[in-house]
């Protein structure tokens, strides 16, 4: 990752936060105020991140941009397009898109699924349909997968916005799916894998 010099940082007062470019938590105290031209009452604050210099704007209500990515990664992901999808709902949430990261969650169900080998080209409910009957999705998951379509549906076909509960429930089930489908296994084949001394 790149790194920045900031021409004219500054001290100023220490804040904690969370950096929306590498998700760490730290308190910064270099970067720059921003006063109000009506009362020159400081009203927002852009933070360096002392991690990975990524600048992040805080407002006077203590809105933050970039927002903090929501959830974890998931490693050992061999397609890389439903990696990429699920980072962009997790960006999407992290950015306050809630209705994008649900409409992302269902998307990626539908890519986990033909990824593991169902035939592309489907509609949503046959993807589901398949996770379900190949055994990808537990019997006790089933009903979180009906939430997913549920909300799905009414991101994709309804005048409906989604909230940010409804885009983290969708993401935080998606990443367990995506841990024990890619990620635990692959842990399990790299320590069997291994030689015992």
């Amino acid at each position: 990752m790149n790194r920045y010099k900031w021409n004219g940082e500054y001290d100023i007062p220490s804040r904690g936060y969370t950096c929306g470019y590498c998700n760490r938590p730290l308190a910064s105290a270099k970067g720059w105020l921003g006063q109000w031209l009506s009362d020159g009452n400081i009203r927002a604050y852009v933070f360096i991140c002392h991690h990975c210099t990524g600048p992040t704007y805080i407002d006077h209500e203590g809105h933050q941009w970039p927002g903090i990515v929501f959830g974890n990664p998931v490693s050992d992901i061999p397609e890389k397009d439903v990696a990429n999808l699920y980072n962009e709902a997790r960006c999407a949430t992290g950015a306050g898109a809630y209705t994008a990261a649900v409409l992302g969650c269902r998307k990626l169900l539908m890519h986990i699924a033909v990824a593991k080998g169902a035939s592309a080209g489907q509609t949503f409910a046959s993807y589901v349909d398949w996770l379900i009957a190949n055994h990808y999705i537990s019997r006790d998951a089933e009903e979180w997968v009906d939430h997913i379509r549920t909300k799905g549906n009414e991101a994709n076909h309804e005048i409906t916005i989604m909230s940010a509960d409804d885009a983290k429930d969708l993401l935080t089930f998606c990443e367990m799916l995506l841990k024990t489908i890619f990620e635990l296994p692959a842990v399990i084949r790299r320590k069997l894998a291994k030689p015992t001394p």
